[in-house]
């Protein structure tokens, strides 16, 4: 890259030298046509410019020629500009010189083109060769006056004249020359300073596109002018309109954060205790952490949004949590089992006795169910410690469903008149560990069933498509999930039931996550649905 930038600096200033000297090209052409009308609109006699008229017209004529002739190739710029503007630099001193030979006086009036001349080639070449057009200046007017004092005889002419010319030849080469070492000077600390500045953005695309957070920065105008790929993975948007963004409007791309960005604009203080701001999206079943930070210490030129999943982090953090409770449980379960199956064995064993009275044989069959109680937990806690080994496959979600319907209805003895499903995605395919999704299916309308009203059409199970996602929705007639439950619904070991074990739903959250989906649990209002007590929707993204 740095490189490419180097030859891109270099072709900027062939490019400018280019343009400066056409722009010399320009005035030369100038200088010769005033001369030519001047010397046109006399009569016989002495010129203007008190010269000797025909060999002055002559020179012009040539001059103006000259000039044209040179502007056509640097035009075309040819040939190469370190031997374009040599050539025409020396033709110009050789012409200007011959000018002031065909003046009658000392020539000073027209030798002061020279200066011009000078200074225009240094400032083009970059101070280049300065000082040999001033030393050629000079030696052409100190012949130029020799020639004038000896051959033609003008005795009475003095070199005073040419000696301040020549002397200003050398002093504008020299402030030439100055500047433009001061020029290239200033030029080679901008080309460093485009360097570091192009690096310094390179490092900061890099950072921000490694970055597990979305950034996106706007200016006053709500306009995006930054933002990385993971700012589209998050909220879900084509990687095609997210190339788009740059110079977008934010209120195009996401309104919910346009929103909020306003409001946090336009407040003076932040509030005290003020909570991070969330945005939910519940199409997609996903909480999002915004974080603003301002521009220039200034809140109304702009923000840099930083975009956490917040659901992630709350999932990942659970799963810590709960990672040294699995690997105990995990040992526990094993080690518990061999006593169990010796309590489980002794407790058949009096069972089996024709002398029990009636309160031993409830105490024994309390044992039995306590014992069914916990060799279910052991097997949901081992269950749970193999949520990882997924062996997805592509499953066609209308024969699935179809299979899922009819054998729960045979196993859990449900007429199929109180169990209704509704298959709107007939042609819905996802990717999901099949024994996975038929557990955590069982497992929500097993709880749906249970809590329903038991009545005709009291459990629905219903599939429904999107453009890119898929939504299994369960719905019971219950009474719904008191309030105080909802929060601790997906807790392991909570649970209302005197037999259950607690792990039902958390195992059906956790075998969705593990294979990429998402399991929520909705209230819906009694007025807009009346007879649903309690929804659970299992959001899919489609194969």
């Amino acid at each position: 890259m740095a490189i490419e930038l180097t030859a891109d600096i270099d072709a900027t200033i062939t490019a400018t030298r280019w343009r400066s000297l056409k722009l010399y090209n320009g005035y030369r052409i100038v200088i010769a046509l005033m001369f030519v009308i001047m010397q046109s609109t006399i009569g016989e006699g002495t010129s203007p410019l008190n010269s000797e008229k025909d060999l002055f017209f002559n020179l012009v004529l040539g001059y103006l020629v000259f000039s044209c002739i040179s502007a056509a190739f640097t035009w075309l710029e040819k040939p190469n500009i370190d031997l374009n503007l040599p050539a025409q630099i020396i033709i110009d001193i050789i012409f200007i010189i011959l000018l002031m030979h065909a003046q009658q006086d000392d020539g000073v009036g027209v030798g002061l083109l020279l200066i011009i001349t000078i200074a225009s080639a240094s400032l083009i070449s970059e101070g280049r060769l300065a000082l040999f057009y001033a030393a050629l200046a000079t030696i052409g007017i100190l012949i130029e006056q020799t020639y004038r004092m000896l051959i033609i005889g003008r005795l009475a002419e003095n070199y005073t004249g040419a000696v301040m010319l020549s002397l200003s030849c050398f002093a504008t080469a020299w402030l030439a020359h100055s500047l433009a070492r001061r020029m290239q000077q200033s030029e080679l600390l901008a080309s460093q300073r485009g360097l570091d500045v192009i690096n310094l953005a390179q490092i900061n695309a890099l950072i921000t596109h490694e970055m597990q957070d979305g950034v996106l920065v706007v200016d006053h105008n709500l306009h995006i002018k930054h933002h990385n790929m993971q700012a589209k993975n998050l909220l879900d948007l084509d990687s095609s309109d997210a190339d788009n963004w740059q110079g977008d409007s934010l209120n195009k791309i996401s309104p919910e954060i346009s929103k909020m960005l306003q409001i946090w604009m336009h407040e003076t203080e932040p509030p005290e205790n003020t909570q991070p701001n969330i945005l939910k999206l519940n199409t997609l079943s996903r909480e999002l952490r915004l974080r603003f930070l301002p521009v220039n210490d200034n809140r109304q030129q702009g923000a840099v949004i930083f975009i956490e999943d917040w659901s992630q982090m709350q999932i990942q953090a659970h799963q810590v949590k709960l990672a040294a409770l699995g690997r105990l449980t995990a040992n526990i379960a094993h080690e518990i089992r061999n006593p169990l199956s010796a309590i489980s064995h002794a407790n058949q064993l009096l069972q089996e006795e024709e002398d029990i009275n009636t309160a031993n044989q409830r105490m024994l069959q309390i044992i039995g169910d306590n014992v069914q109680r916990v060799d279910q937990i052991i097997k949901d806690v081992l269950e749970l410690n193999r949520r990882d080994r997924t062996n997805q496959e592509m499953i066609h979600l209308e024969n699935f469903m179809t299979d899922f319907y009819t054998q729960f209805c045979a196993v859990e003895k449900i007429p199929p008149q109180c169990f209704k499903l509704v298959l709107s995605a007939p042609d819905a395919v996802i990717s999901f560990d099949r024994r996975h999704l038929n557990q955590v299916l069982w497992n929500l309308c097993k709880n749906g069933w249970r809590h329903s009203q038991q009545n005709e059409n009291s459990l629905v199970l219903s599939v429904s498509a999107k453009t890119q996602t898929v939504q299994i929705e369960i719905n019971d007639d219950g009474s719904g999930i008191p309030e105080c439950v909802r929060s601790h619904l997906f807790e392991p070991f909570f649970t209302t039931e005197k037999s259950g074990t607690g792990l039902g739903l958390y195992i059906a959250r956790e075998l969705a996550d593990a294979n990429g989906a998402k399991l929520q649990h909705k209230t819906p209002s009694k007025t807009s649905a009346p007879n649903i007590g309690t929804q659970f929707i299992i959001y899919l993204k489609k194969a």
